[in-house]
């Protein structure tokens, strides 16, 4: 016999798992697609559906070819084909069913911050599938790519990994160029992550676009003209939405060392379905930053 739930407050909390039918998370992902933008999509999803049991995640690419790498609207015409075949077999079988109705899938972009280019051709996508599916927000800003980034510049030895642990990293950079894509707006959204990440490290972070020529640069003018002589470069990114190179790239036109990308970094799994599970409206636990030290 199962044991009775615990009473009071202190009690744990039951674990969520999808709703039976609710539509699937179709992760779209940008760039050209290669086996490790593949093996970075399916640690996300995988991270996914860890955090929510039955979920059924989904990979579609804006520059996929319906081979090897499917295209997000072949992705999102095939999910909605298999929902219509499980109802007809269903009702074949005299199974007392209802028609399947609402959205079939939830895309989420797997970009760090906006970028209306790419976001552009992921409407364009789902509109040209003619199939009911939401589109949600980028995954940031938010505390958790606050700690992505810090981590990420920790592996790069360029930031102590614990502000309160008494030793010093002898490469710590003492100024952070947060490089995103997607022009001016990107940049804006990036530096509210980048307040976050100044919070953290107790350093000035100022963020810059790498598809604008001339940012990086001027960031870093900037930077060193106030007082930070060692700057680090720490890519407000996950990887694929960039051409190979770029961040090696800006990183020698300001001078400094750079973090890499933030890659399948378990929080990016957690806000992908931060966005799936707010836009069903099914709220389990929210996504937290751990705190400053």
């Amino acid at each position: 016999m199962p044991r009775p739930r615990q009473p009071g407050r202190h009690r744990r909390p039951e674990p969520l798992v999808a709703p039976e039918g609710a539509p699937a998370l179709v992760l779209a992902v940008p760039g050209t697609p290669s086996s490790a933008t593949r093996s970075l999509a399916e640690e996300v999803v995988s991270i996914a559906r860890s955090e929510l049991p039955g979920l059924d995640a989904r990979i579609g690419y804006l520059d996929g070819d319906n081979a090897e790498f499917p295209t997000l609207q072949a992705v999102l015409t095939y999910t909605a084909e298999e929902r219509t075949a499980r109802f007809e077999q269903a009702r074949a079988a005299g199974m007392d069913v209802r028609e399947p109705d609402g959205p079939v899938a939830v895309v989420v972009p797997l970009l760090a911050g906006p970028d209306s280019a790419l976001l552009r051709r992921v409407r364009q996508a789902v509109m040209e599938s003619r199939i009911a599916a939401e589109l949600t927000d980028v995954l940031g800003p938010h505390p958790l790519l606050a700690e992505a980034l810090h981590v990420r510049l920790s592996e790069a030895g360029l930031a102590r990994a614990d502000r309160a642990r008494l030793f010093t990293v002898a490469t710590a950079a003492d100024g952070i160029i947060l490089a995103s894509v997607g022009g001016g707006e990107a940049v804006q959204a990036a530096g509210i992550t980048g307040m976050l990440l100044a919070a953290r490290l107790a350093v000035p972070v100022m963020a810059a676009a790498l598809d604008q020529e001339g940012s990086i640069a001027s960031v870093a003018e900037q930077l060193r003209s106030s007082g930070s002589q060692q700057l680090a470069l720490a890519p407000y990114l996950i990887g694929p939405e960039i051409e190979p190179g770029l961040v090696e790239e800006a990183a020698k036109e300001a001078e400094c060392s750079a973090a890499e990308s933030l890659g399948p970094y378990p929080a990016i799994g957690k806000l992908a379905l931060a966005k799936y599970t707010t836009a069903l409206g099914i709220a389990p636990q929210q996504a937290q930053g751990t705190p400053v030290r």
